[in-house]
């Protein structure tokens, strides 16, 4: 009411008489004049084109952060993490990408949550900022992790890890304890059990191979041999195993059970012609050869479906002076002896039937006194260990499986060699030294040639005799 009479007010002040000035009271009044008597401000209108204002905020690019990973065992899986977390689980080499992209110029940093068993994973290029692309040179290359295993005269088995250079490592528990002289060791093809010959008490030693690839010996700890076994071998399947008994010139056979334990067969042995030593057997699991040193000649068999060794028709061929050790290359075309009083390996083609036939060079000259030899897994380098002048034999094998000298054709190893092996990525080859107490340690040459390591070599029990190696288990 207020208002409207200070309106009444200025009108009168302004328009003292008459009836134009009472109209144009009556007329502000209805258009809204403020309590002031002042005219309201009409509405704002949009301002004109290119007119200034404020910048609308930019979408940030976001990119994705990924890359390629090799060397994964297929069956196995592992976790990589961006920045400390969005997992990704991976489980086949191929490209990979994180689900969650990032900002420009936010950073990355990519780590292993979880490593694959049995393998070890490293990411290289994994960290840096993301600048206007998407990140996809991260690399995760991932290496199996294998284990070696010495026999020592002092009655103990030394265990070593490989390290991704291929250097041995001695285990947190060194050596684990077998019987009177061990002679040999192997390792079964799943990579789960690990059996030893031992020489002076006429057993073998079962162990379990722990996740740390540490020896454990099975609830039952030995089996029984024939006389003086000097070697124990598991064939391809890993259902069954066989031992050299170079005294009463025989062969153990026994099956393996589902804990890895041995059984002897129904027939818990065979005869050989002469005093046995080393026997291989091919890759197919269907034939086996048995060095015997006594009487110069190799052994062959056929191995049945129940495991049993049956003599071929022709049951023997000729080697050279007292052969100690035969092997068989990965395509099971060819057989190689270590004939130690004669210098030289025998060098034979297999047959459809397994038969063993002399090539066209029945043997190649080695150093003195092979006791050992050894074939890459490609089938393409053999090496042979000189146990009287101390050196190691290399040789590149032909088209035909001879062996031809490499330019370097020997190089040095400690004393007494009386072993020579290839891990199974063939990248490395290790030599028991039984005069010197070590291992020599080398890497595999582009062109098969060795190189020794830095450490030459590592120490190992007293008066090593055989060294063997082995994957960890990946599933």
């Amino acid at each position: 009411m207020r208002a409207k009479n200070r309106l009444t007010r200025t009108c009168a002040a302004r328009w003292p008489t008459g009836v134009l000035g009472l109209s144009l009271c009556v007329l502000l009044a209805a258009c809204g004049g403020d309590g002031d008597g002042e005219v309201s401000a009409p509405p704002a209108l949009p301002s004109p084109p290119g007119a200034s204002g404020p910048t609308p905020a930019q979408p940030v690019a976001i990119y994705s952060v990924g890359g390629t990973i090799s060397g994964l065992v297929s069956g196995t899986q592992m976790t990589l993490l961006n920045n400390g977390g969005d997992a990704l689980t991976v489980n086949a080499n191929d490209t990979f990408a994180f689900s969650t992209s990032i900002a420009s110029g936010s950073g990355y940093a990519v780590s292993l949550g979880t490593q694959p068993k049995g393998q070890t994973c490293a990411v290289s290029n994994g960290a840096g900022s993301v600048a206007a692309s998407n990140i996809t040179n991260i690399n995760v290359v991932c290496t199996r992790i294998a284990y070696a295993y010495v026999t020592n005269n002092d009655g103990t088995v030394s265990q070593y890890t490989i390290g991704a250079d291929g250097a041995l490592t001695p285990m947190a528990t060194s050596s684990v304890r077998a019987g009177a002289n061990p002679t040999s060791v192997t390792v079964d093809t799943s990579g789960k059990y690990a059996y030893v010959a031992n020489y002076l008490d006429n057993t073998i030693s079962q162990f379990t191979i722990g996740a740390d690839g540490a020896l454990s010996p099975m609830a039952t700890a030995i089996v029984g041999t024939g006389n003086r076994p000097a070697s124990v071998t598991v064939e391809p399947s890993g259902k069954y195993a066989y031992v050299a008994n170079q005294v009463n010139r025989s062969v153990s056979q026994y099956t393996i059970g589902a804990d890895g334990a041995l059984s002897p067969m129904a027939i818990a042995s065979v005869i050989v012609g002469g005093n046995p030593n080393t026997m291989a057997i091919d890759p197919t699991g269907k034939y086996a050869y048995v060095a015997c040193y006594s009487n110069n000649t190799v052994s062959q068999f056929t191995i049945g479906a129940d495991g049993a060794l049956s003599p071929m028709a022709t049951a023997s061929v000729n080697a050279s002076t007292f052969p100690w050790f035969v092997t068989v290359d990965p395509t099971g075309k060819y057989a190689y002896v270590a004939n130690q009083n004669a210098n030289t390996v025998s060098q034979y083609t297999i047959g459809a039937d397994g038969a063993l036939s002399p090539m066209a060079t029945a043997s190649v000259s080695t150093g003195i006194n092979p006791k050992s030899i050894a074939v890459d897994p490609t089938g393409k380098y053999a090496y042979v260990g000189n146990e009287a002048d101390n050196a190691v034999s290399q040789y590149t094998i032909g088209a035909d499986g001879s062996l031809v000298p490499m330019t370097t054709p020997r190089v040095s190893v400690g004393n007494v060699p009386d072993s020579v092996t290839v891990d199974p990525s063939g990248k490395y080859v290790y030599v028991a030294n039984y005069g010197s107490n070590t291992v020599s340690q080398f890497t595999i040459g582009a062109n098969g040639a060795l190189s020794p390591m830095s450490p030459a070599s590592v120490s190992t029990g007293i008066l090593p005799g055989f060294v063997t190696t082995t994957y960890a288990v990946t599933h």
